[in-house]
């Protein structure tokens, strides 16, 4: 089986996330754009996620779980879950990592939560674009203990990645996947090393970005978020 995929996507509750990247817009434009596998992974929590896991399977779309959690060394790494629960349960662990400085809306954005019908039910105070003090190591250590694939992400970028906080991606991680940005990939852009499964999502925070972004195919044994956290957990 196969299927359309944007495993990296922000909501609205990412403060660097537009106000227009709701649940019902993310979910409707996925279906205009053809996406069966779809992402949503904020920046250390999972808060928004019950939302949009609710439209998916109305939408019929393939929800895959994702937080995009930001190590002590400043670097992201995409993590994915095979179902809700262990997705919410290490949103908490990486919101409880982040360093108490209050998110300022007027400067950085607004941090709501919203329902299915886009309606505000909360609001976390924790300034969320933070580094949490988890390190890279300690990330893929508490995300594979939750069923998850921690994946570098962007690895392109000469920030707020693996490889520009460490010069290399250490190979005592066992990563198996690697995530590259649109710009990357139309620049040819390639792992350092052989062997990496190597995706490409949108890293979108707006409406345009998200549309821009031309989706990868992803090969499932069976149609299930599980199915595709094992098969990047495979890699290559």
């Amino acid at each position: 089986m196969k299927g359309y995929y944007d495993l990296h996507v922000h909501s609205c509750l990412s403060p660097c996330g537009d106000e227009e990247m709701t649940p019902g817009n993310i979910v409707g434009m996925a279906q205009i754009l053809g996406l069966s596998i779809l992402a949503v992974s904020d920046h250390n929590t999972a808060r928004q996620l019950p939302a949009v896991d609710a439209l998916c399977k109305e939408a019929g779309i393939l929800f895959v779980p994702g937080i995009e959690i930001s190590a002590a060394e400043e670097a992201h790494i995409l993590c994915l879950f095979p179902d809700l629960p262990s997705a919410l349960a290490m949103g908490e662990e990486a919101y409880a990592a982040l360093l108490p400085v209050k998110n300022r809306p007027d400067i950085f954005g607004n941090q709501f939560i919203l329902d299915e019908n886009d309606r505000p039910v909360g609001e976390l105070s924790k300034l969320l674009i933070n580094a949490t003090a988890l390190s890279i190591g300690e990330v893929f250590r508490r995300v594979r203990a939750h069923g998850g694939v921690p994946i570098p992400a962007h690895i392109d970028k000469s920030s707020y990645s693996v490889i520009a906080s460490l010069g290399v991606i250490p190979p005592e991680l066992g990563a198996k996947t690697v995530e590259v940005s649109d710009a990357g990939r139309q620049k040819g852009y390639r792992p350092p090393e052989d062997g990496y499964r190597v995706i490409h999502d949108s890293d979108a925070h707006c409406l345009d970005v998200f549309c821009a972004h031309e989706p990868g195919e992803l090969e499932l044994d069976r149609w299930s978020a599980r199915a595709v956290v094992e098969l990047l957990q495979r890699g290559k």
